[in-house]
């Protein structure tokens, strides 16, 4: 079961396990229905306390169930029930609490969580807003421009400063939700603390200013983008509808035209490009090099080496007989032994050939790095992607030729009004010839590194798209 209930002492307890990450699918759903209903109808349980198994309480919705029929229950109708709730209602959050997760957790009438723990509405990064009550009950807490700031830009925010926003209730030092959790339900029956019901509260007052600037600002950096501008006028709604339930309904549709926006296909493309562009197909059961070898001067180094200790890896600045993996600045000159696995590091736009076995392509802004294989076993290119990723570095593998270079050469080859379509037309060709092991990692770097248009998913899914209507 993905969702159980239990009573400890005079607290039910409604408990989420759903791994990794506890996320909102129908069974969950499904089963926080049917919890609260058991917890309901406990007459020895006088409060009830909903938390998640795991490393974090729910981080959002299936993204899985995104472009398919909806399966009732639906979310909204779920936290409707949360917060009708004729018993008290704490949400005891830890990790983090993000999209449905902090909704759910807004329709609770108390909210505690673990020191560390971080919220947030980060669906206009999958060009959504938040469907299930976000833009209604959010502002409703915080007031109209700090939900505006918060749901525009979908960006985290710390324990402290949740609770200086009035969004959470406290902060606790206990352990574990559960203790938490208990503590606070006791709190609240004990009258120590008082349960704020969100739908309840009034609607927030009105901020035409910030409403104003906010679209202003929208217009100058991303007029382009299609959601933030809909979570304006959701949230905009909080203040104008008659009622909770009106404001509801005009969220509701603004977030379903979201959902048949081009733009939200193509984010949510990407999404699912970042989750394991390290990967090396057919490559089972390898493991991380331990002992690695940094050569050279590069800023990447210094990147490396403040992850190194808690990756367990031991660094070194020379290669020794206990070295596994070296990486070679290209400024170093030094020789590497020719029994260690060993990376030359190059700039984009380096047309020069590697004489190793793994390159590692570094862009100017190297949050995304890609690592090719120009004559390595697919094992030991896997392993030292296992390696970088431990160290903390986003990699995306490749083979027999750099992606990153080849679309590179392509933009600098065509005038400016035309580096979009040479981008689409260099996909294109990367994949037929093979040098992707996945034709999204090409969608991925693209926007990662070289500025093509996040919201348009990529150039091969737009060459892919441009075929497919030509068809």
């Amino acid at each position: 079961m993905s969702v159980h209930y239990q009573r400890h002492g005079d607290i039910g307890v409604i408990q989420i396990a759903n791994p990794p990450v506890n996320a909102l699918g129908q069974a969950v759903r499904s089963g926080l229905i049917n919890a609260l209903e058991e917890g309901i109808a406990d007459s020895d349980a006088k409060a009830l306390v909903l938390l998640a198994d795991g490393r974090t309480f729910i981080a959002g919705a299936d993204i899985r169930e995104f472009g398919k029929p909806p399966q009732a229950p639906l979310l909204p109708d779920v936290i409707a029930q949360l917060e009708a709730c004729p018993k008290p209602l704490i949400a005891a959050l830890h990790g983090t609490a993000l999209g449905g997760g902090l909704e759910v957790a807004l329709g609770c009438h108390y909210r505690t969580a673990l020191e560390g723990t971080r919220v947030g509405l980060p669906e206009v990064k999958l060009g959504l807003l938040p469907g299930a009550g976000g833009t209604q009950r959010l502002p409703r807490l915080v007031g109209v421009e700090r939900a505006l700031e918060m749901i525009t830009s979908g960006r985290f925010i710390e324990a402290t400063e949740a609770l200086e926003a009035g969004i959470i209730d406290d902060v606790s030092t206990a352990k574990t939700p559960l203790e938490a959790g208990l503590s606070a339900a006791h709190a609240v029956l004990s009258g120590q603390q008082a349960s704020r019901i969100t739908g309840t509260l009034p609607a927030p007052e009105s901020d035409s200013q910030a409403i104003t600037d906010t679209r202003e600002r929208l217009t100058r950096e991303t007029p382009e983008l299609f959601s933030p501008f809909r979570i304006v006028e959701a949230i905009e709604a909080s203040v104008t509808a008659d009622s909770l339930q009106d404001g509801l309904r005009r969220e509701r549709e603004l977030f379903v035209a979201c959902m048949d926006s081009p733009q939200r296909a193509g984010l949510i493309h990407l999404f699912f490009a970042a989750r394991s562009p390290h990967i090396v197909p057919g490559v089972e059961n390898a493991s991380a090099f331990n002992q690695v070898a940094l050569i050279g001067e590069h800023p990447l180094f210094e990147r490396l080496q403040k992850a190194a200790q808690r990756a367990g890896i031991q660094l070194t600045d020379t290669a020794n007989e206990n070295t596994e993996l070296c990486l070679i600045a290209s400024t170093s000159h030094a020789e590497h032994p020719l029994h260690i696995t060993t990376i030359a590091l190059t700039k984009i736009g380096n047309q020069g050939e590697s004489d190793t076995a793994l390159s590692l392509v570094i862009p100017q802004s190297d949050d995304l790095i890609e690592l090719v294989n120009l004559g390595a076993e697919p094992l030991t290119q896997q392993r030292a992607a296992l390696t970088l990723k431990a160290l903390r570095a986003n990699v995306v593998v490749s083979q027999k030729r750099s992606l990153l270079n080849t679309l590179y050469e392509a933009t600098q080859q065509a005038p400016a009004s035309e580096k979009r379509s040479a981008l689409e037309q260099a996909s294109i060709g990367i994949a037929q010839q093979g040098f992707c092991y996945r034709e999204s990692d090409i969608d991925l770097l693209a926007v990662e590194a070289l500025g093509y248009p996040r919201h348009l998913g990529g150039p091969h899914r737009q060459a892919a798209l441009s075929t497919a209507k030509d068809v």
